[in-house]
């Protein structure tokens, strides 16, 4: 009979443990709220055309990689842009200036750099963001933000060897939020997170910085 109890409390104790384990991947970061963030946030004053879009030696916003196929038939040998193309041109393609949402540094994997973070809200209570990828870019921060609450995980969609989609959990972290620009529909942050890192335990990734975002909502 003591044998029995004592197989029960260790199977309580391993299933304990695990449960434990579970909960570090959803780690749940409290959010400090602060009035009037201060901080230099200069960097959501530059913008950048979409891209694949730059000015060519023309003069002429132009477009290569991501473009619609018929705009190559609408420039000569030269990549000048027909005279009569050019309203239709700028039809096919986006020239929005496109203005910094985010600046940060991280050593997660394949990462070159991005300026531009995607902030939605999903529901009245929780908002969603993510990192743009690039060409160059595989790795997003991705931060789901509920009432009080910030859950941070690193998302890899590698494009080298067998690895695919890898997600990174969150060990601790900061996150601070200017509540006045909230209430009106703008993400102003500062944040510094931690996250596992089992291809080397003992250098963990990181990703710090600043974002500054309008709050879009969710198309349905």
């Amino acid at each position: 009979m003591i044998k029995f109890f004592t197989y029960i409390f260790l199977i309580f104790i391993f299933l304990s443990g695990s449960s434990s384990i579970e909960k570090n991947k959803n780690l749940e970061i409290k959010i400090d709220w602060q009035k009037n963030l201060s901080g230099d946030f200069s960097f959501a004053k530059n913008w950048e055309y979409p891209e694949g879009v730059y000015q060519n030696d023309f003069g002429q916003l132009s477009c290569d990689g991501l473009c619609p196929t018929e705009t190559e038939r609408m420039k000569d040998e030269n990549g000048k842009i027909y005279k009569d193309s050019l309203a239709k041109f700028y039809q096919l393609v986006d020239t929005t200036h496109l203005f910094h949402s985010i600046k940060s540094k991280t050593n997660s994997y394949e990462w070159a750099g991005t300026n531009f973070i995607s902030v939605k809200r999903i529901s009245r209570d929780t908002i969603y963001c993510f990192t743009n990828k690039n060409i160059a870019t595989h790795s997003s921060l991705i931060l789901k933000i509920t009432k009080d609450k910030c859950i941070p995980e690193i998302e890899l969609n590698s494009i080298s060897g067998p690895i695919g989609k890898q997600i990174y959990a969150c060990k601790k972290g900061i996150i601070t939020i200017d509540r006045d620009l909230w209430h009106n529909g703008i993400l102003k942050a500062k944040f510094d997170f931690i996250f596992e890192h089992p291809e080397n335990p003992d250098k963990p990734l990181f990703w710090k910085g600043k974002i500054y975002s309008q709050i879009n909502q969710n198309e349905k």
